[in-house]
């Protein structure tokens, strides 16, 4: 018996795909944060902000948030540490952070990873240090190494 695969890109994918009704609770992955340099051509703020959404920021006291048939929260599966690890980036000039985000909602699994409907930094762990403590105290989060 033969059978024959077809390739459906991840977002037309995610935006066939039906709710079956399962819900789970939270799901732990990992992320890379951009930290706005107050040296470059903008000002810099206390915030993370997405890699690649350019105005998306993360607000300490809520939720990130996203609709997973567009583009929602992108996380990996297996930790990440450095920008040669996340690999997506190479344009990125400003310093990242990397860590947790617990994510929940409506969740499309990818082959690297995740698109959550919602996330919520759980701690930050690799990055430059004066960064990663700065941001800890901001965010209230504290490090969880593996």
């Amino acid at each position: 018996m033969w059978f024959t695969t077809v390739s459906i890109s991840d977002d037309k994918l995610a935006k066939r795909l039906k709710h079956e009704g399962i819900r789970a609770g939270e799901i732990i992955a990992y992320r890379a944060w951009r930290v706005i340099d107050p040296g470059s051509f903008s000002s810099g703020d206390d915030r993370l902000h997405s890699v690649f959404m350019q105005d998306y920021v993360w607000y300490p006291d809520e939720p990130a948030s996203g609709d997973v048939r567009t583009h929602g929260i992108y996380s990996f599966r297996q930790v990440i540490r450095s920008m040669i690890e996340y690999g997506y980036a190479p344009e990125v000039d400003e310093p990242l952070l990397f860590g947790k985000v617990k994510i929940w909602g409506e969740v499309v699994e990818h082959d690297a990873g995740y698109r959550s409907q919602f996330g919520k930094i759980v701690s930050l762990d690799y990055g430059d240090p004066e960064l990663l403590e700065k941001f800890r105290k901001i965010y209230r989060v504290s490090p969880v190494l593996l």
